[in-house]
């Protein structure tokens, strides 16, 4: 007996995301660059404000933009996942998600370090300091580090040479920046503290350390 495939309709708003995910890929906007503001997009895409928000909110749920208040959205990865196989975008306590992202990212990261302070070679340590004074640069002057510090995480679980935890961090890194903002200074500028000693281990080859 043959069976039809059955195909779920989009709504307007998730062709639309879809749109905006192609649009950004075809005119090669770079991570860290801002999109056009949802005025503007609504004239490029021929659709509604509110659906160009709901379009946003999409790529946000995957991880691919981010809204800064006040400045407008950018960019922070181009890796798409298009069936959003972990369902984080059917959850919609967002601040829960960040949170449970987080227990998650405690349960794994300090492993991932660990192996990554065996494995990496040293194009891959270099690469993780580069990332780490990034990240400082521009805590010091006061702008937005979200982007380098995704980066700096990435580039450690890329490091252990598990294609896993490659894929893997990004999202949970990206998922908890997303979802919760933090401002107090305290907290980020204990963020470097701990880039820095986690670097170090890795630069001397010390897992415990590391971990």
């Amino acid at each position: 007996m043959s069976q039809k495939k059955v195909q779920i309709k989009k709504t307007l708003g998730q062709q639309t995301e879809d749109q905006l995910m192609k649009y950004i890929l075809d005119n090669q906007i770079a991570i860290g660059e801002k999109i056009p503001n949802e005025f503007e997009l609504a004239g490029i895409f021929d659709v509604g404000r509110s659906t160009i928000r709901e379009a946003v909110k999409g790529l946000v749920s995957r991880g691919i933009l981010e809204v800064r208040r006040g400045d407008g959205t950018y960019v922070i990865s181009t890796v798409y996942m298009e069936n959003d196989v972990l369902g984080f975008g059917q959850i919609k306590d967002r601040y829960q998600l960040a949170l449970d992202l987080f227990d998650v990212r405690l349960m794994i990261e300090p492993e991932i370090a660990a192996l990554a302070a065996l494995r990496a070679t040293r194009e891959q340590v270099e690469k993780i300091e580069e990332y780490a004074k990034e990240v400082e640069e521009l805590f010091n002057q006061g702008k937005p580090y979200l982007e380098k510090d995704i980066l700096f995480h990435a580039e450690i679980a890329r490091a252990t040479g598990n294609q896993v935890t490659t894929n893997l961090m990004p999202v949970i890194q990206s998922g908890i920046s997303l979802f919760i903002d933090v401002t107090d200074y305290s907290i980020a500028n204990k963020t470097i503290v701990t880039h820095r000693e986690v670097l170090e281990a890795i630069k001397r080859h010390d897992p415990e350390g590391a971990s």
